[in-house]
This record gives C-alpha cells, sequence and structure tokens, in this order.
C-alpha cells in the first residue's frame, strides 16, 4: 500500500459519512433506511478511516493533494500524514462501535416525535467535518470543516428539543462553540499577517515575532480548550452531553473532543513550532485544575451520563497534561524527554476515545432498556443485563488506570515522564512538576472512587424502581459495538510495546525525534526511558492475572473431584436483630456515596442542601450541587451582554433623524479609521 492509496481511503471514509447523511433523507418515507443503511454506512466509513490512519502510521511520510472546491484564489487543500492518520485511526475506531451499535439504538426511535431524517443527516455531516477538520491542510478548508463539525452536532444535541433543558444545553454549546471558532479564526488571522498565505504550507514557514506567537497561542488555546471542555471553559460539555442520543454522545466525548486536541497540537506543535516554557507551564496548570475539578464534580454526580461527561474534563485534563510537559521539556532542549511526554498524551487521546466510548455505548443500553438516568433509581442491573455489565465493568477498569488494561499504560507514561523533572535547571520548574505529579495522582484515586460508586451502584445490589427491575439485555448489536472496544481496552493495555511503535511515527514528524528506548527490549518490556529507570510489561501482567484465574478454577475443581465432602447447609434469613428485613432503600445510593468527598471539596462548589418533613412524618432530602465557575464567569458575561442590550435598545427611538444622524457619526468615524 502507498500513501496515495491512503489518501484515497481518507476520501472514501468522507464520501461514505456524505452518503450516510444524504441516504437518510428517506428516512422520512421509509423508517427502516436509517436502521438499515444510514447508519451501517456510517460504520463503513469508519472502517475506511481506520485503515486509512493505520496505513499512514506504517508508511510514514506525507501526502497532498489540492481539491477543485473552495474560493476561486483559495483552492481547498488535503494532506495526510502521521499526526492525520493518529486521529483518523482514534476517529474510526469509536465510528466503527457507533456502526454496530446504532441500528439497534435507534429502532425505538423509528415510532417517537423526532426526525430520523435530522438524526442520520447529521450524523453522517458530524462524522464528515471530524475528518475533513483531520485532512484539511489550508486554514480556510479547516474552518469550513469545523464550522460544520459545530453545527451538525448542535442539531444533534437538539434532537430531543422537546424538552426545555435540552434547547438551553444546545444554545448554551453552539455559543461557546462559535465563541471559540472565532478564537481559531483569529489565531490562524495572526500566523497569515506574517505568512504569505493561508496554507498550511505557508503559515509554517511564518516568522513571527515573540509577541505575536504569544498572542496566535493564546487564541489557539482558547479555541480549542474551549471546545475541548478545559476547566474554566467545560460548562458546555456537562449539559450537551447527557442530552444527545447515546451513541452520539460516544462520538462527541471520545472523538470530538480529540479532534479539539488535534487542532491545538496542529497549530502550537506544527505550525508555530517554536515555544517558550512559559506556554509548556500554562497548559500544565490548565490541564491540572481540569483533571481534578473533573473528577471532583463527576463523583458529585447521580446522572450517569453527566457523570461520564464531566469524567472527560478530567481525561482531557490528562491529556494536556502530558502535553504541557511536552512543551516544557522541548522548550528547555529535552527533547526525548518531550516525546516521551507527547507519546503519553496521544496514547491517552486513543485511550479515552475508546475507554469513555465503552461507557457511554454502555450507559445508552441501560437507558435504552430501563429508560432511567438517575443511579439512586438503578442497582441489579448485573443480573438483568449481563453482557453490558461485563463490557461496562471493562471500561470502569480501563478508566481507573487499573493494568492490564489500556488505561493504565497512558497515565503511566505521563508519570514517567513527569518523574523526569529532576533534570530541568529551573528550581520553579523543578517545583511544580511534582506538585502536578501529586495532582495527578490524587485524580487517579479519586477516578476509582467514582466508578467505584458507579458500577457497585447500579450492576450491584437490589433494583431501587420498577423499569430497573423489568430490565432485560440489549440487542446483539448494541453488545457487539460494546464488545468491539472491551476488546480493544484489552488489547492496547496488553500490547502497549506495538502501540508506542505506531504512535511514534507521529512525535518523529512533528518533533524531528521519537522514542528509541520504548522497545528496545522487544515487544514483552515498555521501558519510555530505560530499563534501570523503569519497565512494564502487559503481556506478562496478563499471563499472571490468567494465571491466577486458571489456577483457582483448576483447585475448586481439583477439591470436587476428589470427592471433598459435602455438607449440607440449612439457607434462611439472617438474624435481623428484631428489624425490617433489609430492602431497597437500605442500600448505599450515588448520593451517599459521595457524601464524605463532598464534605472535603464543597467549597470548590454550590451545594444547596435541605431536608424537610413531610406531613406523613417521612423525610425529604434535597440536594442541588452547582458548577461555582458558572457563577464566577459566565454569569458576570451574561448580565454584561444583558446590561448592554438595554442600553443598545434605547438607540430604537423611532425617529428617522435619529437613524440618519447616527449612521452619519459611523461613516464619519469609519473615514478618520481608515484615512
Amino acid at each position: 500500500m502507498t500513501m496515495q492509496t491512503a489518501l484515497a481511503l481518507a476520501g472514501l471514509a468522507v464520501a461514505l459519512a456524505l452518503t450516510s447523511a444524504v441516504v437518510s433523507l428517506l428516512a422520512k418515507r421509509v423508517p427502516a433506511t436509517l436502521r438499515l443503511v444510514a447508519t451501517p454506512l456510517l460504520g463503513l466509513a469508519g472502517l475506511a478511516a481506520l485503515a486509512a490512519g493505520l496505513a499512514a502510521l506504517l508508511l510514514g511520510g506525507s501526502i497532498q493533494a489540492t481539491l477543485p472546491l473552495g474560493l476561486p484564489w483559495l483552492p481547498w487543500h488535503v494532506r495526510l500524514d502521521a499526526l492525520a492518520g493518529f486521529f483518523l485511526l482514534l476517529i474510526g475506531v469509536v465510528t466503527c462501535a457507533v456502526g454496530l451499535y446504532g441500528p439497534a439504538y435507534i429502532r425505538s426511535f423509528e415510532h417517537g416525535p423526532d426526525s430520523l431524517t435530522a438524526l442520520g443527516g447529521f450524523s453522517g455531516l458530524f462524522v464528515t467535518g471530524m475528518l475533513m477538520v483531520v485532512l484539511a491542510d489550508d486554514a480556510f478548508l479547516f474552518m469550513v470543516a469545523w464550522e460544520l463539525m459545530s453545527l451538525s452536532s448542535y442539531f444533534l444535541v437538539a434532537y430531543h428539543h422537546e424538552h426545555g433543558a435540552n434547547r438551553r444545553a444546545a444554545f448554551l454549546y453552539l455559543l461557546m462553540a462559535h465563541v471559540g471558532g472565532l478564537m481559531i479564526l483569529l489565531g490562524y488571522g495572526v500566523l497569515a499577517a506574517f505568512g504569505t498565505g493561508f496554507s498550511f504550507t505557508e503559515l509554517r514557514a511564518a516568522q513571527l515575532p515573540p509577541v505575536w506567537a504569544g498572542v496566535a497561542f493564546t487564541l489557539a488555546f482558547i479555541g480549542f480548550g474551549m471546545k475541548a471542555g478545559l476547566v474554566p471553559l467545560h460548562a458546555w460539555l456537562p449539559a450537551a452531553h447527557p442530552v444527545a442520543p447515546s451513541h452520539i454522545s460516544a462520538l462527541m466525548s471520545g472523538v470530538m473532543l480529540k479532534v479539539a486536541v488535534y487542532g491545538f497540537i496542529r497549530v502550537v506543535f506544527d505550525l508555530i513550532g517554536e515555544f517558550p516554557w512559559q506556554w509548556g507551564v500554562a497548559v500544565l496548570t490548565i490541564g491540572s485544575v481540569s483533571a481534578l475539578y473533573g473528577v471532583l464534580a463527576a463523583m458529585m454526580q447521580s446522572d450517569l451520563k453527566r457523570l461520564l461527561a464531566y469524567s472527560s474534563v478530567e481525561n482531557l485534563g490528562i491529556i494536556f497534561i502530558g502535553l504541557g510537559l511536552s512543551l516544557l521539556f522541548l522548550s528547555t532542549g529535552f527533547r526525548a524527554l518531550g516525546a516521551l511526554a507527547f507519546v503519553a498524551a496521544l496514547y491517552h487521546c486513543l485511550n479515552h476515545a475508546v475507554f469513555k466510548g465503552l461507557l457511554f455505548l454502555g450507559a445508552g443500553a441501560i437507558l435504552h432498556s430501563t429508560h432511567e438516568h438517575d443511579l439512586d433509581q438503578m442497582g441489579g442491573l448485573l443480573r438483568r443485563m449481563p453482557w453490558t455489565g461485563f463490557f461496562f465493568l471493562v471500561g470502569v477498569l480501563a478508566i481507573s488506570a487499573l493494568p492490564p488494561f489500556n488505561g493504565f499504560v497512558s497515565e503511566w507514561l505521563t508519570f514517567q515522564a513527569a518523574l523526569q523533572s529532576w533534570q530541568l535547571e529551573s528550581g520553579v520548574l523543578r517545583s511544580l512538576v511534582p506538585i502536578v505529579s501529586a495532582v495527578l495522582a490524587l485524580t487517579g484515586a479519586l477516578v476509582a472512587a467514582t466508578f467505584v460508586k458507579v458500577y457497585g451502584i447500579a450492576f450491584l445490589g437490589q433494583a431501587r424502581s420498577r423499569h430497573v427491575r423489568r430490565a432485560r439485555p440489549g440487542p446483539w448489536g448494541m453488545q457487539a459495538g460494546q464488545g468491539w472496544l472491551a476488546l480493544l481496552c484489552l488489547l492496547l493495555g496488553a500490547f502497549p510495546t506495538w502501540v508506542i511503535e505506531l504512535i511514534d511515527a507521529v512525535p518523529r514528524e512533528v518533533l524531528g525525534g521519537g522514542l528509541p528506548q520504548a522497545g528496545v527490549h522487544g515487544w514483552l518490556w515498555l521501558t519510555p526511558v530505560s530499563a534501570q529507570t523503569a519497565s512494564y510489561s502487559g503481556p506478562l501482567v496478563v499471563l499472571m492475572l490468567a494465571g491466577i484465574g486458571l489456577t483457582a478454577f483448576w483447585g475448586l475443581n481439583h477439591l470436587w473431584a476428589r470427592g471433598a465432602p459435602v455438607r449440607w447447609v440449612r439457607r434462611g434469613d439472617a438474624w435481623d436483630c428484631g428489624f425490617a428485613p433489609p430492602s431497597q432503600r437500605m442500600q448505599y445510593t450515588a448520593t451517599s456515596f459521595a457524601q464524605p468527598i463532598r464534605r472535603v471539596f464543597g467549597l470548590l462548589f454550590t451545594i444547596d442542601e435541605s431536608v424537610t418533613q413531610q406531613e406523613d412524618g417521612t423525610a425529604r432530602h434535597r440536594l442541588k450541587i452547582g458548577d461555582r465557575f458558572w457563577g464566577w464567569l459566565y454569569l458576570p458575561i451574561a448580565d454584561a451582554v444583558e446590561s448592554a442590550a438595554k442600553r443598545v435598545v434605547r438607540l430604537q427611538s423611532g425617529s428617522v433623524r435619529v437613524y440618519l444622524g447616527w449612521t452619519l457619526a459611523t461613516l464619519v468615524g469609519l473615514l478618520w479609521i481608515i484615512t
């Protein structure tokens, strides 16, 4: 295979996604079209993108093409290189899972009030936009694809528009997406002002003064950070992700957030290319705050999809910790360590796409079967939905960074990069990085606690509501989509050396160097720095755990075969000390599980808690947890805009003479500025 073939596969992926959107127009007359044709086409688009990305990483190099589209003086340019290939692979992995999962999931929508044409059409355009963002090789095509991705996802967030909360969430998302898009556009404008055109080749050659380079970095960091959901620009994410259809939530959290990471890497690492250490400190700080605040906010939630959305804030924070470490090391001359942190960030991008996509698909299976999203109403789902429970457990173990699953490897690599901070000459930086490492360690512990809560409350114990008691296993297609991602969680964790050798093409291309030590001891051992510093063997961990399991099974079977004495035991209820028998109301709830953490970190949130005595003698507990950043940042901006709007209204006096006067004043002002 050649790079020409890889680019053709990427073009095929775009064509299939567009075809899926066009075919969805028939769903108004034939509802089954969406389930039988459009969604499988989306899965095929993912498969083509996966093949194109894999080929680009294996072959190396790059290929460019000019499309007969765009403006007469500014045609669209596309480029497939290792960086674009990696993110094509990431998009393809999750889109394939959605292609398997979607047909069964959307069957229930065929008799609902919402438009199937809108769901299928905007899903196809959404995937098309993400693919084109990754392939774009000029600022014009990049922004067109970016807006296509943002607008189509807005309509998907607002799909269940009959609920007012969904419309508000969609409007907030659209507003912040366009503010972020404006920042990105201004950033490209700064680069173009010092270049000779808008193609990335011309922007890459631009010579930026340090001040203007800092302006371009700040605009890019705000714009892409807003789309990635970094704190404090994260307000749209926990509002939008829970209200979208679950397979769309998997695409938004698993893929769209990584497209924002791609944009940041492309602009900062590739187009700007040179950066001071202060940029690394800024990215490290925001990443650390996002990781810690995201997991604390997730711990407080009882809505499953909202919890997963806040968890995405935490994982994007970990990714930007890796990128911040890379900027820090590269700017101080430690290129090998910068490449290590860069690979750790890319690996976590891939891992988060896989296990967060799995968890959102699992949440969708629960919602499909129980029509319930509140953890406090769940329980006992493992017996009713065993395969979903098993796949969800894999996702929980992966996101908790437990070996041998994939989340452990990328976080371990991030720690290995951070532990090399002793080589930095600046005492301030040598003190900052250990603090970030401590925050990352605390975040990991809180993530484990959060997902112990999620799995224990949702899948174990007794059912807490009638809907949950009637739950049934989902269709095979939904289970196949989850199974594909669960298998990848294990493979990416068990064979990290092979994965890193694949990813290593990206830093070699973007940074000029990779990780020569990672696979020096063969596929069995991963040694990111050196064998004397640290090493990890995923295959041996898998074999050890499998050996323990088989030994336990063999031992029990051996005892049974030898005729171990069997003692018949009469079963009965345990002595209850005179109290009522245990019921589902006596179980821990998601709210009560998080109570100790809420007491410790309560100052970071606005907590409204009260207990009301009812007329029948019972008590009603009410708890509302708000995002403090909403009051600190967003409400003042909203109040200022509203106040300015009221002042502007006064200009509408109804007098033509006043309007002509304002027009004349504006014209005089513009002439004065121009001359």
